[in-house]
């Protein structure tokens, strides 16, 4: 076939592809037929058990890891945020020096939480700090 005539063929069946995609007129007072869409149910992995919270472990902070609510309460005063997430829990203690989140996790199934994780930053700019100074700083 022709370039040329290959060309018309093909612009020819423009208007048939469009006729074919173009929703079909009705009559006044009808509905159209509606599809129904069924979702997907998400797969959700097979419960293991319980597992336990990673426990960090560093120097200058055996006062605050392992330690309850109450006696980071007791050592910081009142945490400026208490954040709970399902099991686990966010104090966030505030000072002129930086703000320190702890972590707390259940350290057994059905057990209370404690401090598994710190984190430490400057108050003004947000840039990570020592943990340890951080703690000694906001220590009553």
């Amino acid at each position: 076939m022709p370039k040329i005539a290959a060309h018309h063929f093909a612009l020819a069946l423009i208007p048939l592809v469009a006729a074919c995609a173009a929703p079909s007129a009705q009559s006044p007072g009808t509905v159209a037929p509606s599809r129904v869409v069924v979702p997907q149910q998400p797969q959700v992995a097979p419960q293991t058990g319980f597992r336990p919270a990673r426990i960090m472990s560093m120097p200058g902070l055996e006062a605050v890891i392992g330690s309850d609510a109450g006696n980071l309460v007791r050592q910081f005063g009142t945490p400026r945020l208490d954040v709970w997430e399902s099991d686990a829990r966010k104090l966030q203690f505030a000072g002129n020096a930086c703000v320190l989140d702890v972590f707390l996790y259940p350290a057994a199934q059905g057990r209370t939480e404690t401090a598994t994780w710190v984190e430490a930053r400057r108050q003004t700019d947000g840039k990570d700090v020592d943990r340890a100074a951080c703690v000694a700083a906001l220590k009553r």
